[in-house]
């Protein structure tokens, strides 16, 4: 339910109210009732249901009824429209989709957490978005969650991720990924060290502010930790000392899945007829029209653009440049070996 909504339910609800103070006192002036009197007569004037007058009016208090009932027909159906479409539209609509939120929430698995949704968690969940990542959302504060609302396809929470019935409700314990974007480094802590214990098994990314902040993070358990600032710094220096490079990153990483892009390319199902055989054997290039140009080993070391004697393995990361048809081709040449050949 967005301020508009509110704004308006209020403003009705003031001006229903203010007609029938004016209408209780004109009639305790004007015409002497008592406060129940004075009330049912401006509650059946203001309604219009011809009701007879509780007493007989003087001359003033049909000038009066009269002025009521012009000013108040407006109003008084304004108010009603208003606060009948606050009531179904708003309360009890945003109960059944808080409902329905929750139910999906409830379905998730192998999914992503983002706590937090500046500028960083945003980004975040756009480009997660733009692979097809599903995803929860936690968010406390009012004006972050009216932007979560403008996409009506996001799942959310609207609670403090720092506490722990708040990531269970996201159902951490199914998550692949966190990635904790809240501002505040102690925040940050806290989601990570809630989280790891709920999850020993998911992938922890944390945003760090202070200098010190990520060996603490990574010791709460972040597998890792992201500074924006930093991050920022030496950007900046190397569009001054290598633009072209940096452009050159920028246009492969910001393209969209329909063009040449960077994919991870994981050989969890590589074919046996690969196991144990080179890059070369694989004959990458010519059968799939993608490039490898990084290897991540089982010890985490990287190796970048591998040499076509290297040997692969079922736990070997591949980091392959192509568009995304190239990329499909190719996880199909890994998954069924040489009979793709044929």
């Amino acid at each position: 339910m967005n301020r508009d909504t509110f704004r308006d339910a209020y403003i009705a609800l003031g001006l229903l109210l203010a007609i029938i103070t004016i209408g209780i006192f004109g009639y305790m002036i004007i015409e002497g009732f008592n406060v129940t009197d004075a009330a049912f007569m401006t509650i059946i004037t203001i309604a219009t249901v011809g009701f007879k007058e509780v007493h007989p009016l003087s001359t003033a208090g049909m000038y009066f009824t009269i002025f009521l009932i012009i000013t108040s027909f407006g109003i008084f159906a304004y108010a009603v429209s208003t606060l009948t479409r606050y009531v179904i539209g708003g309360a009890i609509g945003h109960y059944y989709k808080n409902r329905k939120v929750r139910n999906k929430i409830n379905q998730l698995k192998d999914h992503v957490i983002v706590c937090g949704y500046g500028r960083n968690g945003r980004q975040a969940v756009a480009e997660l978005l733009d692979h097809n990542v599903p995803l929860v959302i936690i968010e406390s504060e009012p004006d972050s969650i009216e932007k979560i609302l403008e996409n009506p396809d996001l799942l959310y929470i609207h609670g403090d991720a720092t506490k722990d019935e708040v990531l269970s409700a996201s159902q951490a314990e199914k998550a692949k990924a966190l990635i904790s974007a809240l501002p505040v480094d102690a925040d940050n802590l806290f989601v990570v060290l809630t989280a790891r214990e709920l999850n020993p098994d998911m992938i922890i990314i944390s945003r760090a502010t202070n200098e010190h902040s990520d060996v603490k993070l990574k010791r709460a358990g972040a597998n890792n930790v992201i500074m924006p600032d930093r991050i920022g710094g030496q950007r900046m220096a190397k569009l001054v000392a290598q633009p072209d490079v940096v452009e050159f990153l920028d246009y492969i990483m910001l393209q969209s899945s329909e063009n040449v892009a960077l994919e991870e390319v994981s050989c969890s199902k590589l074919n046996s007829y690969f196991e144990g055989k080179s890059i070369r054997e694989l004959d990458i290039r010519n059968e799939s029209g993608a490039n490898i140009i990084g290897l991540k080993r089982s010890d985490k070391s990287f190796i970048i653009n591998p040499l076509p004697e290297i040997q692969l393995s079922s736990l070997d990361k591949l980091f392959v440049l192509g568009t995304q048809q190239q990329v499909e081709r190719l996880k199909r040449i890994m998954a069924e070996g040489k009979e793709v050949f044929s």
